[in-house]
């Protein structure tokens, strides 16, 4: 998930988004301990996602200025 589409979602969203990513990564983990992951490069996906989802949460409480992308090099 692009960290644009996360600074897009209400705070409401973002709240359900990172619930949900903490469930995955619940989810993941229990099955690499019983030996039933098929896709093992999928925890580092997760915890990249949920880190994204913490950090724009974070930027909201402290009111930091996100700048944007250029429209046009000079």
């Amino acid at each position: 998930m692009e960290i644009k589409e996360l600074r897009e979602l209400s705070p409401k969203d973002l709240d359900a988004k990172i619930a949900e990513l903490r469930q995955k990564q619940f989810e993941i983990s229990r099955q690499k301990a019983v030996g039933q992951l098929e896709h093992p490069d999928q925890i580092k996906i997760i915890r990249k996602d949920l880190a994204k989802a913490e950090t724009v949460k974070r930027e909201r409480e402290l009111q930091i200025k996100v700048p944007t992308a250029k429209a046009a090099k000079k």
